[in-house]
């Protein structure tokens, strides 16, 4: 078996990582929320747009994941066919520098999912309180951003 392309191999599976498992979480935690969501406005139509932003919010997290996947790709020259051969330490360091939003991603979109439907219970009791039940997921996005951050600067910095 070739070697050469054990690096590149394993920042791709990086790249794949952080786009699969923080979008595995976002589409958990968005269907989660979808479903209380839709119990919310057949009782009260007139929620849909604040349901809707309750229920987007654990979507970002796929959306961050990708961010990373796209970096990556083209930081390693992946992406556009301007990859060369890649040691296989430089290629781990891609592949760990992707984890932070990978595992954080999946498990805070999960989190933030749940949240999300208790924050829809609360506005379909008290519409006027949106505000305050938005930022109760609100508050699970920090830890995804503080991991796409981390991620972000770790491959910047290979």
């Amino acid at each position: 078996m070739d070697m050469s392309n054990l690096g590149l191999l394993l920042a791709l599976l990086g790249a794949v990582s952080a786009a699969l498992f923080a979008g595995i979480g976002s589409a958990y935690g968005v269907g989660l929320a979808g479903r209380a969501g839709a119990g919310a406005i057949t009782e009260n139509p007139d929620l849909f747009s604040k349901v809707l932003i309750l229920q987007l919010l654990p979507g970002t997290q796929g959306i961050y994941g990708l961010l990373v996947a796209f970096v990556t790709l083209v930081q390693t020259g992946l992406l556009g066919g301007g990859a060369e051969t890649m040691d296989t330490a430089t290629g781990l360091m891609y592949f760990v520098a992707c984890l932070p939003i990978a595992i954080v991603g999946l498990i805070s979109a999960i989190y933030q999912g749940q949240t999300s439907v208790a924050a829809i219970n609360v506005v379909t009791k008290k519409p006027d309180q949106f505000g305050k039940a938005m930022l109760f997921p609100a508050m699970v996005e920090t830890y995804a951003i503080l991991a796409l951050l981390i991620s972000i600067l770790a491959v910047f910095s290979l």
